[in-house]
């Protein structure tokens, strides 16, 4: 393949113009620039008129690209995609058992608030080592699940939507900050879904968005939490929703620049060809890093099963040779690679996450280009192969 090719006295001679591989914050789209911020309402209330016209442009165009279907709310939400699981957890959890799905760090977060934070007696985690996704047969949707759609950190993701019950009595709360705008999800079956800015469209930090289904609405009509609620997560307050949080009214001071960003990033997804377009992007991308991974020895897939791959977090462990040392001395090898590819200026923030088991991670979402991820991967066996002298690959 053109990685092999591109291959010179062992050192690559090709450069990504791109070096952010990051799962988050993730890269710009391409072409964009700080000049595209001139118009932001810098200095102004985030209430006036032109302010909240700026929230509700997000809004109707984060609905639009998405297609959200007929009877859905959309809002933001302060603290990330965080903030948005945050605020249904608190607001929407209670009158049922809990099932909270954990194959990665974000996924154990969840089922820490559920048993620690909101102590509901009733609940189940379902676990799964990662790589690999729990018993799906063994979910009860007769409760309320919880669960991360793609694993940021492990890099596995459900194969469809399927196995999540049409005829659901519980409400599902998912987490699809790293899947929403690069793959599709299956709405039918979800009841709030959360994500956040950074993410697929590249924008920036500390704002998610939160999209609340007919049925999750219908829970915050009748259900009042059990536990005090913060302001910050309150959808909801005596007993009435907070509708305003769906018509650009948010909880707290959000940045304006922020928000002119992430316009930037959604008329950008536009004028490529919506929703599809961003999709296909991130398939041929995740297609070059597949590719290269079946040709290299010394690297597999955290991802067991080939139809749970994530197609933008793809988390790579290491194999051959480098799978019989240590954690400590794998970590230390991931360490060494993402420094060398880091003082390149090459690719940044490629190591594992902490909390995952050592390897390596490229995010491959939509706002990257291919031709960066193909210019990276002689990179990665160059900063192998001098991480620890030697190196070698199939055919």
């Amino acid at each position: 393949m053109a990685a092999v090719a591109e291959m010179t006295g062992g050192r690559p001679s090709n450069r990504p113009r791109n070096p952010c591989f990051s799962s988050g914050p993730c890269a710009k789209r391409p072409g964009w620039s700080a000049a595209g911020l001139r118009s932001a309402l810098l200095g102004r209330s985030h209430r006036s008129a032109e302010g909240k016209a700026r929230l509700v442009e997000v809004i109707e165009r984060s609905r639009a690209l998405l297609g959200l279907p007929d009877g859905w709310r959309l809002g933001i939400l302060p603290a990330s995609d965080t903030g948005a699981v945050e605020a249904a957890l608190w607001s929407l959890l209670g009158p049922r058992g809990v099932d909270v799905l954990a194959w990665e760090s974000f996924g154990l977060v969840w089922a820490k608030d559920v048993t620690d934070q909101l102590r509901i007696a009733d609940a189940r985690v379902l676990k799964a080592p990662y790589g690999l996704l729990p018993d799906l047969r063994q979910v009860d949707f007769e409760r309320d699940v919880v669960l991360a759609w793609n694993g940021t950190t492990s890099g596995v993701r459900p194969p469809g939507g399927d196995w999540i019950a049409a005829d659901r009595q519980g409400l599902v709360i998912c987490d699809a900050t790293s899947a929403v705008f690069a793959m599709e999800l299956p709405w039918d079956r979800l009841d709030v879904v959360t994500w956040s800015w950074q993410k697929s469209l590249g924008g920036e930090g500390a704002h998610g968005m939160l999209a609340l289904g007919p049925r999750a609405h219908e829970r915050l009509l009748s259900h009042r939490p059990a536990w005090p609620v913060p302001k910050v997560l309150r959808l909801a307050d005596n007993g009435k929703p907070n509708e305003g949080i769906f018509r650009g009214e948010t909880l707290n001071t959000p940045s304006m620049l922020a928000v002119e960003d992430a316009l930037d990033g959604l008329r950008w997804a536009k004028s490529i060809g919506g929703l599809d377009a961003l999709t296909s992007r991130t398939r041929e991308n995740a297609a070059a890093v597949f590719a290269w991974v079946e040709a290299t020895p010394w690297v597999d897939f955290l991802a067991v099963d080939p139809a749970t791959r994530s197609p933008t977090s793809i988390c790579l462990a290491f194999a051959g040779a480098d799978a019989g040392r240590d954690r400590e001395g794998q970590a230390g090898l991931a360490k060494a690679i993402g420094a060398l590819l880091d003082v390149e200026g090459v690719a940044h923030d490629v190591v594992a996450h902490r909390d995952a088991p050592p390897g390596l991670r490229l995010w491959a979402g939509p706002t990257v280009e291919r031709n960066d991820l193909v210019a990276l991967l002689p990179w990665l066996d160059w900063a192998r192969d001098q991480a620890v002298g030697s190196g070698g690959r199939r055919g």
